[in-house]
């Protein structure tokens, strides 16, 4: 029988789901916006849709991280390694 993965522990509050509603806005892709803060793309759907945070009002352009699409684990992972070995 297969085994669920932990759950990560990352959760989303009001104030991300502000930065959320405001990089849909901008038309950032919700799998970009998923990866930026590190969760299921379905917790950017619940936003999106108005299941969570409804009230939650869309932060300004200036608020908002730059536009994705973003690294890789796999990516970060090798810049790590690579900053970790001073660059070499």
């Amino acid at each position: 029988m297969a085994r669920r993965a932990e759950p990560s522990g990352v959760t989303l509050n009001s104030s991300d789901a502000s930065i959320i509603k405001g990089m849909l806005g901008r038309g950032d892709r919700q799998h970009d916006i998923a990866a930026w803060f590190g969760v299921n793309g379905g917790r950017i759907a619940e936003i999106a849709t108005g299941a969570k945070f409804p009230g939650a009002c869309p932060a300004p352009a200036e608020d908002l991280p730059p536009r994705g699409p973003y690294l890789s684990g796999r990516e970060a992972q090798q810049l790590v390694l690579s900053l970790m070995a001073g660059g070499r």
